[in-house]
């Protein structure tokens, strides 16, 4: 049996011209094992061959980076996938067609009006944690509006919106003073855009409808069971139950639908209108939020300086009158204030 070495071995095969050094120790033959040791998954060690070894850890010896978390991480990620600029509220006024007499082609459209479409406020990363442009558009009345509503739009010089939404921007160039029109011309012709609306509400609706089910045989047996969807439950090996996303019968439409990479093909600021090829989810009278197709390079970058540029020299002086708007806001509520103490 080989005699056991001492505790400090190491130090015993150091010569006085070996390096010593906090991390590694170096030896006249060969350097050694690091003196701490970091043997574990995050560090990138592991027993498993080169072939097997996983990479879902995200390791950093695999040549990943490093994982980040938290809310600057998740704006890096969506970035991309960002508009750099705000989108436009339209209402989907109907379905038409656009000929072509030179080529003999017809190409069906949709006609999207604008109607007062204003900024009404900008969201901050450092007070709301995202860029975006809040946008309405429409009118409604004082009556039909609620009080903080009202002192709402007071504050910022504007008549209450029937309709308001939110358009996220990729950064801080992307922001736009509050009250700022906002014309159809915003988008220019031949360009591409997503437009995102409500569908059609069906109802409750059963399989065949919902889904597109065959339906069972109309003859030969069957009794009153044509249009059902059979059985449900029974599963061998999962048990007798339903499984989660079966297709049933159940409430259709009604819900959020994106239109992506429509070609905008005529904008009219007489009109307000937007037209663009294809069809729109949704009935006549629907909301329809467009803005530039995310799958597609956005507009130039003199296109968006020129745009903005315009719609600034068109809203002249809202930075005057936002300013008037908000100090006759303090006065009207210090107003208020008083009469309901005196009452």
């Amino acid at each position: 049996m080989a005699a056991r070495l001492p505790a400090r071995w190491a130090a015993a095969l150091t010569s006085p011209s070996s390096c010593l050094t906090s991390r590694v120790l170096v030896t006249p033959n060969r350097t050694l094992l690091p003196r701490t040791a970091k043997r574990g998954v995050k560090y990138g060690w592991s027993t498993a061959p080169a072939r097997g070894k996983p990479n879902r850890f995200n390791q950093v010896s695999f040549g990943l980076p490093a994982p980040t978390t938290g809310p600057a991480a998740a704006l890096k990620r969506k970035a991309q996938s960002t508009p750099l600029r705000t989108g436009l509220v339209a209402t989907k006024t109907g379905v038409s067609a656009m000929y072509d007499m030179q080529k003999g082609t017809r190409t069906a459209c949709t006609i999207l009006q604008v109607d007062q479409c204003q900024v009404v406020a900008a969201k901050t990363r450092a007070k709301n944690g995202y860029w975006a442009v809040q946008v309405g558009c429409g009118y409604k009345t004082p009556d039909n509006t609620t009080a903080p509503q009202l002192g709402y739009y007071e504050a910022k010089g504007i008549a209450p919106k029937r309709h308001l939404t939110e358009f996220k921007v990729r950064g801080e160039e992307g922001l736009l003073p509050v009250g700022l029109q906002l014309t159809p011309d915003w988008f220019k012709v031949g360009q591409f855009v997503d437009a995102r609306s409500n569908t059609r509400g069906m109802g409750f609706a059963g399989g065949m409808k919902r889904h597109g089910f065959a339906g069972q045989e109309a003859s030969h047996g069957n009794s009153k069971n044509h249009r059902t969807i059979g059985t449900t439950g029974p599963s061998q090996g999962g048990g007798s139950r339903v499984h989660p996303g079966k297709k049933m019968p159940g409430r259709m439409g009604g819900q959020q639908h994106t239109v992506q990479n429509l070609r905008v093909l005529k904008v009219d600021n007489k009109l307000g209108i937007v037209v663009i090829k294809g069809h729109v989810a949704g009935p006549k009278g629907c909301i329809v939020k467009i803005s530039d197709a995310i799958k597609k390079d956005p507009p130039v970058e003199t296109f968006i300086e020129k745009t903005r540029r315009l719609t600034l020299e068109r809203n002249e002086g809202h930075e005057e009158r936002l300013e008037q708007a908000r100090i006759a806001h303090m006065e009207l509520k210090d107003l208020r204030k008083s009469l309901q103490m005196a009452n």
